[in-house]
């Protein structure tokens, strides 16, 4: 049976969980068990963690910044013999000696901050689940939705913006495929076109093949089929008449960069 870190937190448990594994990792060819009971809030939680730790090799760290139940905790540990690990309680010491302040002690306020965190989370959440067109009706909610044919770096870009807090959608253009119904249905100002020239997309495209295991003579990475598609793309983004970035040799950064001074001029604009 692999050795047991219980990781017990009056918040999520996120922190205590990272360093745990991160120090577990170098031992036992990081062969742990990590479980994690967040939210605790009264002794009877406590206790029960407890009976179950005394039954496995075990340690337990913990998050506890009330200091009622980082007493309690302590206690009943030491009652059990197993070992336990203060995560934040030493460094709260050492901050509150050179600041001369006690800490709030409230759990959970990293994630308190401001809506800005949750907004995040749900912007990430958006572009993962409307990446690469798997579902069309994302882009009737979408902020920014990018176009372009594969290998634009319309995911990473889409990822990028969602660190922003912008909810992206993006969009690959295939000229056998006939673009979604919901892309002429959303303001032309939240739609961004990727272009790329065709040398080096076809470059990009044979080193992908080769990732995959595959021949660099497929017609996906062939300089006839790029133009065509690239053909297509163009068209159909003068159709729409949305602004359209070259990300030939541009870093995800830069293209990013450059999405986001266009939607914020042209949410400027509509305002």
């Amino acid at each position: 049976m692999n050795p047991v870190i219980f990781i017990i937190s009056d918040s999520l448990g996120e922190t205590a969980e990272f360093v745990a594994r991160a120090a577990a990792s170098q031992f036992n060819h990081g062969r742990f068990d990590v479980r994690r009971i967040p939210y605790v809030s009264d002794h009877s939680v406590l206790e029960q963690v407890i009976a179950e730790a005394s039954t496995v090799p075990s340690i337990i760290a913990y998050t506890l910044v009330v200091s009622g139940l980082r007493d309690d905790l302590e206690a009943l540990a030491a009652a059990k013999g197993i070992p336990t690990v203060d995560i934040l309680g030493p460094l709260m010491d050492v901050l509150s000696k050179v600041t001369g302040t006690a800490p709030k002690m409230q759990a959970g306020l990293i994630h308190r901050l401001d809506e800005q965190y949750f907004n995040r989370i749900e912007a990430i959440e958006f572009a993962i689940k409307y990446d690469d067109g798997k579902d069309p009706r994302g882009l009737l909610h979408a902020d920014v939705v990018l176009i372009g044919v594969s290998r634009t770096s319309k995911t990473p870009v889409s990822m990028y913006l969602a660190n922003k807090r912008l909810k992206a959608a993006n969009v690959p253009i295939v000229p056998e495929v006939e673009p979604p119904a919901e892309l002429f249905k959303i303001p032309q100002r939240k739609i961004i076109g990727l272009s790329i020239r065709p040398q080096p997309l076809t470059h990009i495209r044979q080193e992908r093949l080769k990732t995959l295991g595959l021949t660099t003579d497929a017609e996906y990475a062939s300089l006839e089929r790029i133009n065509k598609e690239i053909q297509y793309a163009d068209r159909l983004m003068a159709q729409i008449g949305c602004p359209v970035i070259d990300v030939t040799n541009k870093a995800v950064e830069e293209t990013a960069s450059k999405v986001l001074e266009i939607y914020y001029k042209k949410t400027h604009e509509v305002e």
